[in-house]
Parts: C-alpha cells; sequence; structure tokens
C-alpha cells in the first residue's frame, strides 16, 4: 500500500472528518472511499447513440475492405501465433449480462 502526504485546507479537513464520523469510519477509509468512488465514475461505461454504433460499424466495414482478404492460411497461422489469455474470474456471464442490462436501461434516457 502507498502513503501519500496531502495538505488540506482546514475547512475542507474537518469537512472530511465530520463525514467520516457519520460513517462511523476512519478518515483515511473514507478518503480512500471518496477517491474510489470518483475514479470509478470517471471510467462508467456510457451508452452511445445508435448513429455512432452505425458509424462504428461502417467505419469498420471500411477498414476490412481495406485491409483486403487472407487466406485460410494466413488466418490459421495467425490464430496459432496469438497470446492465450483466460479471461478474468470476476467477468462472468452473469456480470456480462447486468452490464448490458445497464447499458441498455439507459439508453433509454
Amino acid at each position: 500500500m502507498s502513503r501519500l502526504t496531502l495538505r488540506l485546507p482546514e475547512t475542507l479537513h474537518q469537512q472530511l472528518i465530520h463525514l467520516a464520523e457519520g460513517e462511523g469510519i476512519s478518515l483515511n477509509q473514507y478518503i480512500i472511499y471518496a477517491l474510489t468512488r470518483q475514479v470509478t465514475l470517471a471510467y462508467s461505461i456510457q451508452p452511445i447513440s445508435e448513429e455512432e454504433v452505425t458509424q462504428q460499424q461502417q467505419s469498420f466495414a471500411a477498414l476490412l475492405d481495406k485491409l483486403g482478404q487472407a487466406s485460410p492460411s494466413e488466418i490459421e497461422s495467425t490464430l496459432a501465433e496469438r497470446e492465450k489469455v483466460e479471461p478474468e474470474a470476476e467477468l462472468s456471464s452473469e456480470v456480462i449480462n447486468r452490464l448490458q442490462q445497464r447499458i441498455h436501461e439507459r439508453s433509454k434516457t
């Protein structure tokens, strides 16, 4: 675990202490919670419009056309050379389904 020394204005320090006490946790735990929440929000999945999906699909199709066709032996050779990676244990089909459901729900709004 890393250590960080941080200079805070006294008023902010007092507000953080008050919030941590309200949650019944230490100041350190509260700051870690608040920072984690902020970072998570920055990396949350955002739905994209149907227009953007169509544009991406068209761009991908154009790229494939530009690349040309690979022979079956070229495809087989490339697949044999690729790095094989096991999926993350946390990324189960249930988790994927929940994420897809959330994306679908958000795209309705």
